[in-house]
């Protein structure tokens, strides 16, 4: 019988079970009305582990940037990529997604013999691989990968800000909130949205994005749960 997993913390356990080398992949910025989606790919040294990892998003900002430094200086290979606002219009967020997913892996310096992928859909990598659920909070490579695919998109979103003044990318970083609705109906949309995401279309239409009315609307406008099973569609956000 396997050794019982620790009720807490990243570890390499699943690594371990699969074929070597193993890169842990994830995600961030699949649910917000504007920006690209970023991936990382992670293969860990077990010889040089990093204390605190764990999903980006129950970690401070303060502890992912000290992470990210970490991650770089310890990993054995790493590789952050992106897929464009342009690539989510035309091959929908859950095939930008993965193709993000695919330059991170491609992008590796080491060729990964597996990939250990957060979520449950199988992406088109270039190895082998094996989907879990919520994985960045249960293996320390997609959990090291998730947190440098939300710093770099973080980062990124932060330059975005001064490109386009006005919308609070630095703050909400493209996901809802109310500055950024107030910022849509004030300025409309830049290049950076999402056009096939609702409130956005709407604007373009000519309507207010949040048309629908009341509460339901507010609610329905809220970003997707980042950790909700993929589906092969444009997100209604």
């Amino acid at each position: 019988m396997p050794p019982a997993r620790p009720t807490t913390g990243c570890d390499l356990m699943l690594e371990r079970a699969c074929p070597a080398p193993v890169c842990g992949v994830d995600e961030a910025g699949r649910g917000p009305w504007a920006g690209p989606v970023s991936a990382a790919a992670v293969i860990l040294d077990p010889r040089r582990p990093i204390e605190g990892l764990n999903d980006s998003k129950k970690l401070t900002a303060k502890a992912r940037d000290r992470l990210e430094g970490e991650i770089k200086q310890r990993a054995s290979a790493w590789c952050v990529a992106f897929a464009s606002v342009e690539e989510i219009e035309r091959l929908n967020i859950l095939q930008a997604t993965g193709l993000a997913m695919r330059r991170a892996v491609e992008g590796l310096k080491t060729a990964p013999a597996f990939a250990l992928v957060d979520g449950n859909y199988a992406f088109d990598l270039p190895c082998a691989l094996k989907t879990v659920v919520g994985g960045d909070g249960i293996s320390a490579s997609i959990a090291a990968a998730s947190i440098l695919a939300k710093v770099a998109r973080d980062r990124l979103m932060i330059e975005m800000d001064g490109l386009y003044p006005g919308y609070g990318f630095a703050a909400h970083k493209g996901y809802h909130a109310e500055v950024h609705v107030a910022a849509l109906r004030r300025l409309g949309p830049c290049a950076i949205h999402r056009p096939s995401w609702a409130p956005i279309r709407r604007i373009l239409a000519g309507e207010d994005p949040m048309a629908e009315g009341g509460r339901i609307a507010l609610a329905a406008a809220a970003e997707p749960d980042e950790d909700a099973p993929y589906e092969d569609a444009h997100v209604e956000a």
